[in-house]
């Protein structure tokens, strides 16, 4: 029986998303999970664009623990765009409402940032989705930021919950970007992890 076409990198999520981690687990490597805490205000003058991909560098260069050669620490940052306004996680319920309410029957774009760090180098990139959500009723946004977790999720909304079901009408990109990790760019990453020289070549 054999593993998957990928060295067996041994995988550190810094995240507490469990999200992020369901998508990592898919990759059948095996994978622990960490926090880093920082400061998610975008420095002034940072296109809006470049706010995910900044703030998941800024989390890998937070993490302070120690990687072993066979280990690779990810970091991620999700951000919604509105034609120029920043949509990023709502403050309350209320702040969750106008979000959903803006993007309603709107098309909007997701950004969602990586960071692959190992114990000798470090590569990022992001990926971009584009969202169309058909017209929503006063009750359905109601019901939603009632029933689920906006609270902890860019434009106050995640594409897998109930509104991702009944609301979303057409995504151009990568669904898992969407959702928090654009995983087809993940594992091309992996792939051209260079190996240590450590490590035995499979």
């Amino acid at each position: 029986m054999t593993g998957p076409p990928l060295h067996p990198w041994r995988l550190v999520l810094a995240s507490a998303s469990p999200r992020r981690r369901q998508l990592l687990e898919g990759l059948d490597l095996a994978i622990t999970t960490t926090r880093t805490d920082v400061d998610e205000t975008p420095p002034p003058g940072l296109p809006n664009e470049e706010v995910a991909e900044h703030l998941a560098i800024r989390k890998a260069e937070a993490w302070i623990g120690e990687l072993a050669p066979d280990q690779v620490l990810i970091t991620a940052d999700t951000t919604v765009l509105l034609d120029d306004l920043l949509l990023n996680k709502p403050v309350d319920m209320e702040d969750a409402r106008r979000m959903l309410d803006q993007l309603s029957g709107r098309t909007h774009r997701v950004v969602t940032g990586v960071c692959l760090r190992t114990a000798s180098t470090t590569q990022h990139f992001s990926d971009v989705a584009h969202v169309t959500f058909r017209t929503l009723t006063e009750a359905e946004i109601d019901y939603y930021v009632a029933r689920y977790s906006p609270l902890d999720k860019a434009g106050a909304y995640g594409v897998q919950d109930w509104i991702g079901y009944t609301a979303v009408e057409r995504i151009e990109g990568s669904f898992y970007t969407v959702m928090g990790l654009p995983m087809h760019r993940v594992y091309e990453a992996l792939r051209a992890l260079p190996i240590p020289s450590s490590l035995p070549l499979l």
